[in-house]
């Protein structure tokens, strides 16, 4: 990092340590976190729901801190590949202050409305870092937070251009046969489809996985699925159990989060080192943002309709085998975008390889929604978590079971691909997790 560049920080710094030793010196107690990977994750969550943001959203959020923590503390300890930004952070830099500066500088740029609450969540993590003796904030840390800075700085200026806020004309479908339109209750256009040509993060192209495309509509494959969701999904099913009805529900939620949640969970147990659990946490978002977006290319490129269009005119798709209902109604209000293949889904595939290639698949660990608050789901693996999350989709009456299969395949290739060919070790082979080094 250049001179000019460390100098144009040192207000900030100082502005930063200033608040820091007031609230300190003020008695506020010190919370030691688990450690700054993964207190500013839940940061982020915390700043991704006061923002509202769903599920697709929050993917280019997460991925964006998640690149910026792993390349600052990657930087200070170089072990592996980064996502973007080269290591070369002063000497001696503080691995720790990086990351929640850098965590701390992307949310900023992301949701400025909320910087008093992101400053002084920072001030609490700077806190940790202050000599206790002297209340001194020592170089360590003054470097740290000038390399995290500039980390944050380089991951926003890669990811501002990326394409996700372009603006697209209302995309409506149309209304042949098999093809999406607009669904109720708001007949609203579909959803972010600049997604599906946007810039990736670690895979080559948004088309790199794209699946062939839906079964054809008089195909066993799509009468099977089509009597199942007629059956399943719809609002007052008798054939569904109240447990089936619970978790279609509950997975109805912001799964990046949820998924998120589970990860430091897991790691918190497992006492990984800060550049473990900044690999981790990188790999995760990483595999769940590029899954996002080869989802949406296939939406977009296919343009299949969903159940309850499927449903209610069923009489119009030349399949003896499936009748319509003009009243069908799903347990689950249906998405605006495209149904093939399932989003939910390839992100369940994606985060579930990431998880059991880190910690191995049965791993045990639990689960909270925000769609259901109170309720705690457990699980005994990770590929058991994925397979509930499939069902809950066809249950709930959104997708049909063949784009949950299909989409659990994508993000299952997408995720190998960056375990394979992202953030990898540069001396040595493999890429399991090991205790690294890292403050």
């Amino acid at each position: 990092m250049k001179n000019q560049t460390m100098k144009a920080k040192i207000v900030t710094l100082k502005y930063l340590i200033a608040t820091t030793l007031t609230l300190t010196m003020a008695g506020i107690p010190r919370i030691v976190p688990a450690d700054e990977v993964t207190d500013w994750n839940q940061n982020m969550l915390t700043a991704v729901f006061t923002a509202k943001l769903n599920g697709l959203a929050t993917g280019r959020v997460a991925a964006m801190v998640q690149s910026a923590v792993f390349d600052a503390v990657n930087g200070i300890h170089p072990r592996y590949t980064s996502v973007h930004v080269p290591p070369g952070s002063p000497p001696g830099a503080s691995a720790r202050a990086a990351a929640a500066q850098a965590a701390h500088d992307i949310l900023v740029n992301l949701f400025p409305q909320q910087r008093t609450t992101l400053d002084a969540q920072l001030a609490v993590s700077v806190a940790q870092l202050i000599d206790e003796e002297d209340n001194s904030p020592g170089k360590s840390l003054e470097r740290g937070l000038a390399w995290g800075q500039y980390v944050a700085s380089q991951i926003w200026a890669w990811r501002s251009t990326d394409g996700f806020t372009t603006v697209l004309a209302p995309f409506v479908g149309g209304t042949d046969t098999g093809e999406w339109r607009p669904t109720p209750p708001a007949f609203a256009p579909g959803s972010a489809p600049q997604v599906a040509t946007m810039t990736t993060w670690a895979i080559e192209s948004h088309s790199q996985f794209r699946p062939a495309g839906p079964p054809a509509l008089g195909s066993a494959q799509y009468t099977a699925d089509f009597n199942e969701i007629k059956v399943m999904g719809v609002a007052n099913s008798t054939a569904r159990t109240a447990d089936q009805t619970q978790f279609s529900i509950f997975w109805n939620c912001n799964v990046i989060a949820l998924w998120n949640r589970a990860a430091v969970q897991v790691a918190t147990s497992m006492d990984l080192s800060l550049l473990e659990n900044a690999r981790l946490l990188a790999w995760l978002n990483l595999a769940m943002a590029d899954t996002y977006i080869c989802c949406w290319d296939a939406k977009y490129t296919y343009v299949f309709w969903r159940p309850i269009t499927a449903i209610t005119l069923a009489d119009t798709d030349g399949n003896p085998d499936t009748a319509a209902d003009p009243s069908w109604m799903p347990l689950l209000v249906t998405p605006p975008f495209p149904e093939y293949p399932s989003g939910h889904a390839s992100i369940g595939g994606a985060a579930a390889t990431v998880l059991a290639a880190f910690f191995g698949n049965p791993t045990a660990f639990s689960a909270t929604s925000e769609t259901l608050p109170g309720v705690t789901r457990y699980f005994s693996s990770f590929s058991q978590a994925a397979d509930e999350l499939d069902n809950a989709r066809i249950f709930g009456g959104i997708h049909f079971r063949n784009s949950c299969n299909v989409g659990r395949d994508q993000g299952e290739q997408v995720a190998e691909y960056v375990l394979a060919n992202s953030l990898k070790r540069l001396h040595g082979k493999g890429h399991l997790p090991e205790q690294d080094e890292g403050e």
